[in-house]
């Protein structure tokens, strides 16, 4: 049983409803028009990124697994134990059942609170992981990380916060130093965060391969991209039709992010019942729908002091195309 209950189901979901709403008002009736990530994330979303995460092309998530696989031990030391984990945004935490391994060769149990906006998941989750680690107590926090980070500084003893993924580079860099101070708040000294964080184009990471990434021959990725319209249809009475908007995917060196957009083929109307508004499109005009910012050592070390964090280990792969920083409460 969850001590740490988050809001009722019903008040849950008349929240994130609201949410949504206000999302697609501010964002479609900017120039330009834009969406927030957070707005992938229904449960055909989440299912639809953990096929993204096994594509041949999207190497984020083998490679942060494989660096995973060779340092777990060594992380779960520098972290120092006993340890609560925490995860943000912890989806069906596949990957972080390394963690818990290594953890669990340390000390004889652990609890696990992974943080998610999709009990689908979370349910995948809790269920995989109970069976597998006997000596874990899995506590799955249905909601966004402001609703799970308030409850976090009511834990006795030292904690770890999983942000892997490199869930990160969705924020803008000065929201990325607010999410991190946020995180700060609810940690104690000793405490630490361990953060997956993708890096920037460099002498051994050409920008092509990001472009896979983002845009996989399956097709993936733009079904991914598409499925915020069919949220939309469904949750505020749209009439989006998707087989007029086209995923694209481009990488915007100014700025070393990836962006991700969905390209209207014609001009168009949009019209959306439930706020009483219609959108109109050019031709080849974008709805802005992700930010993938990808770090130089720099970045990355501003980012974590921004937030009041002080980094103290860096594990990265051979190529040095993905990073995992630990980093500790300044």
């Amino acid at each position: 049983m969850n001590p740490l209950p988050l809001k009722q189901p019903e008040a849950n979901a008349r929240a994130v409803g609201a949410t949504v709403a206000e999302d697609v008002l501010l964002g479609l009736t900017a120039s330009p028009k834009t969406l927030p990530p957070r707005l992938f994330y229904d449960d055909a979303g989440s299912r639809l990124f953990e096929q993204i995460t096994g594509l041949p092309e999207y190497y984020l998530t083998r490679t942060e697994r494989g660096i995973l696989e060779h340092n777990a031990s060594e992380m779960m030391r520098n972290a120092g134990t006993p340890l609560t984990l925490i995860e943000l945004g912890a989806g069906t935490a596949t990957k972080t059942e390394v963690l818990i391994d290594a953890l669990l060769k340390r000390q004889m149990q652990a609890v696990f609170y992974p943080i998610d906006v999709s009990g689908s998941a979370l349910r995948v989750a809790e269920e995989a992981l109970e069976a597998r680690f006997p000596a874990l107590q899995v506590r799955p926090l249905i909601g966004d990380y402001s609703a799970g980070l308030s409850q976090m500084s009511r834990l006795a003893g030292r904690k770890l916060v999983l942000y892997i993924g490199s869930s990160i580079g969705n924020y803008e860099p000065s929201e990325a130093g607010e999410l991190l101070a946020k995180i700060r708040r609810s940690l104690s000294p000793g405490d630490a965060l361990l953060l997956g964080a993708d890096m920037a184009p460099s002498a051994t990471k050409p920008v092509t391969a990001l472009l896979a990434a983002y845009n996989d021959a399956q097709g993936v990725t733009a079904r991914f991209n598409l499925n915020i319209l069919t949220r939309i249809n469904r949750e505020l009475g749209a009439d989006f039709d998707l087989s007029v908007f086209a995923h694209k995917a481009i990488w915007n060196e100014d700025h070393s992010r990836m962006e991700m957009h969905l390209e209207s083929k014609f001009e168009q109307v949009i019209r959306i019942a439930d706020l009483d508004i219609a959108i109109h499109f050019d031709e080849g005009e974008t709805i802005h729908t992700e930010n993938s910012y990808k770090f130089t050592d720099e970045m990355l070390r501003d980012v974590l002091g921004n937030g009041g964090f002080l980094l103290e280990r860096t594990w990265t792969d051979e190529r040095g195309w993905f990073g995992m920083h630990l980093a500790r409460v300044d």
